[in-house]
């Protein structure tokens, strides 16, 4: 690397809180299966054991070496109800056990792949994962959940959609922090190195590492350098700016990957903001041009960011993946629980916003009292711009018992503070009990 280059990536990280998020280590677990649901899970814990020992130590050694801060270790594992399904347990709380079980061993901050994939339908194992949800998230700390209920080539299944607000609601009746440890998909890609949501898909190969950058404070410095220039050089320079950092997060995921002797996987360019001042994707779309986000004028700019970023990305890297984009969670990023406080950003405009972003409705807190039928009814609307757009879309609300709009929740860390946000309170209940399937888009077909 050139001197300048060297000196930029210094101040990248140093000034501009440019990180790599997470490094997840996929793995397969379909070599565990097994009738009987004991000796399934103690090759569960002894596979995950074995097959990541020196994930943390590799990590530490690659931060240090290379003055990168590395702020997750993770693991995401096969579906669980995929892997469950063979055994005759009732329920797969102990699955989610073990999975945690090993994730403290190892050290590691969170294991992704308590997942069911339902998007046409239930099969024996799925029914009873999400039925165990709202216990194995309330009795492990480190095991992440996701539910997939819908796909562009599927339609959207709206029994499962339906259920799931129930599952949602009685999980945040046990602990709403939990509920920050679930999230409800359209289209679930098989390579998210980022938590809720990671799981191992079945097309991957037995071991993968994935790597997760992260560096809002970045893009938005670098706009600073190009107040009041078109929108065209607004788009150049974040491309340029994602190029450099999605080559940080290649060099770290190669070098993990060989060391660790597993292949590499991918590059998640997503811009994941944290609660931390100057680390906020609500920020960059103000140094656009908006007064705050949520304004008229936000959608357009999301949609401008998330196109360069991945535009700049793709050349970086010749394995892009995962979710890719910009994260707009509101309890994680400062600016954007200003900008709900201050009554410019709602429900509606998060939603509107989904329709050209990484993901969805996340980390949106809600009152306590909000029905089971209306959280199904946010899950429907997500899923149908994800399958409708082709693209995926999620998820991750957190009814707050006792708490209504003007109080907030706080998660702490990464996660950051909610505040109550309100929701329309017409009901939609009589079109989610009618359950079946909304059926797949015309473009689905591709053949």
């Amino acid at each position: 690397m050139e001197s300048q280059q060297i000196m930029e990536t210094i101040q990248m990280i140093s000034e501009e809180k440019l990180d790599i998020r997470t490094i997840t280590m996929g793995i397969s677990l379909f070599d565990c299966i097994d009738s009987d649901g004991e000796k399934a899970r103690t090759k569960i814990y002894d596979k995950l054991t074995k097959s990541a020992r020196d994930l943390v130590k590799v990590a530490d050694e690659i931060q240090a070496e290379y003055g990168i801060p590395i702020i997750n270790k993770r693991l995401s594992v096969t579906p669980i109800a995929m892997v469950a399904a063979a055994c005759h347990d009732d329920d797969y709380v102990a699955y989610a056990q073990v999975m945690d079980r090993a994730a403290e061993t190892l050290g590691v901050d969170l294991i992704g792949g308590f997942s069911a994939l339902v998007q046409k339908g239930y099969q024996s194992g799925d029914r009873k994962l999400i039925a165990s949800i709202p216990e194995a998230l309330s009795e492990t700390t480190r095991v992440c959940s996701s539910v997939n209920v819908g796909s562009t080539r599927a339609g959207i299944n709206m029994d499962a959609v339906s259920q799931m607000g129930h599952v949602v609601k009685n999980l945040a009746a046990i602990d709403p922090v939990s509920c920050m440890s679930l999230v409800i998909f359209a289209n679930a890609v098989e390579d998210n190195p980022f938590m809720a949501g990671a799981f191992h898909g079945v097309g991957e190969a037995d071991r993968v590492i994935n790597v997760g950058i992260s560096g809002p404070g970045v893009v938005k410095r670098a706009l600073e350098q190009v107040k009041g220039e078109p929108i065209d050089v607004v788009s150049e320079t974040i491309k340029k700016t994602a190029f450099k950092v999605t080559r940080m997060g290649q060099l770290v995921g190669n070098v993990a990957a060989e060391r660790l002797n597993v292949p590499f996987g991918i590059v998640d360019l997503s811009l994941a903001p944290t609660p931390n001042e100057g680390d906020s994707v609500a920020e960059i779309l103000e140094e656009i041009g908006l007064t705050s986000v949520g304004a008229a004028g936000t959608t357009a700019a999301l949609a401008l960011l998330n196109d360069a970023v991945k535009k700049g990305g793709v050349m970086a890297c010749e394995h892009v993946g995962g979710l890719s984009g910009a994260f707009i969670p509101v309890s994680e990023d400062a600016e954007m629980i200003r900008a709900v406080s201050r009554g410019n950003l709602n429900i509606e405009k998060l939603e509107a916003m989904t329709a050209v972003c990484s993901v969805g409705l996340d980390m949106i807190a809600v009152p306590g009292d909000t029905s089971a039928e209306t959280l199904s009814g946010m899950i429907a609307d997500e899923a149908a711009i994800g399958v409708i757009n082709n693209k995926t879309t999620a998820v991750r609300v957190i009814p707050v018992p006792g708490k209504t709009v003007g109080d907030s929740i706080d998660f702490g860390g990464l996660f950051g503070t909610a505040p109550i946000m309100p929701v329309n309170e017409a009901s939609p209940a009589d079109f989610i009990q009618r359950g079946g399937r909304i059926p797949a888009p015309i473009h689905s077909f591709k053949n």
